[in-house]
């Protein structure tokens, strides 16, 4: 028999990252993009992950590469069609996230009307702190998030913020993609985002319940 997978490490064995764009109403302004009226989605393969102890590794074909802060929503059970009501018994707990974006590169997706895969799905664009059990954050919509570079605060935003809700996230994408356990929904960055560069560090955190370091290096090829 297969040894359990543990949530704890979500990480290692989860299959799908599903990200959420535009779900602040700043964000988007800063964005200069319209304010969405359903869900903007899209998806990173599970090799983007970079756990806490790991880089954040630069894309060789960018030169413009962004932090985007989020708070994570690991599932823990399946669940295909699943009723907004229902929602959060579905979810397993939490995690910091950031959606290290080659701004650049989205740039020129969005003139051409292509797909953002270039620009969101490279190795090592989701850096992830430890999983919060559901039991440690009661209201999920009432956090503080912050990120700082070199010490630097640039990112600072509270859930409640958000323009679709967690229930209303996972009963919409739940309808499109089944959903299994140890996946992760990515539910949108506040405002403040903006670009880091080789050997800067950044630091991010939940006010009062988790925060994470990382190194951002460029690779070799």
């Amino acid at each position: 028999m297969a040894a359990p997978r543990p949530l704890s490490r979500f990480w290692e064995w989860g299959k799908n990252i599903v990200c959420v764009g535009r779900n602040y109403a700043e964000h988007a302004r800063e964005m200069q993009s319209a304010v969405p009226s359903e869900p903007v989605l899209f998806l990173k393969p599970s090799t983007a992950y970079a756990p806490e102890g790991s880089a954040i590794l630069m894309p060789a074909y960018s030169r413009n590469l962004h932090h985007e802060l989020e708070l994570g929503v690991v599932m823990g059970r399946r669940g295909r069609a699943v009723p907004e009501a229902a929602a959060m018994d579905y979810v397993a707990g939490y995690a910091l996230c950031l959606d290290m974006t080659a701004r650049d590169v989205q740039d020129e997706c969005q003139k051409k009307g292509l797909p953002w895969t270039l620009a969101k799905s490279f190795t090592a664009s989701c850096p992830v702190s430890a999983f919060v059990p559901k039991e440690k954050i009661p209201d999920p919509h009432n956090l503080k998030l912050w990120l700082k570079v070199n010490g630097e605060l640039r990112q600072e935003g509270d859930t409640s913020s958000m323009i679709f809700s967690i229930p209303y996230i996972i009963s919409y994408v739940s309808k499109i993609m089944t959903l299994e356990e140890g996946d992760i929904i990515l539910t949108g960055t506040p405002k403040g985002v903006g670009p880091v560069k080789e050997n800067d560090e950044i630091q991010a955190g939940i006010h009062g319940v988790v925060s994470m370091r990382f190194k951002v290096e460029r690779p070799e090829y």
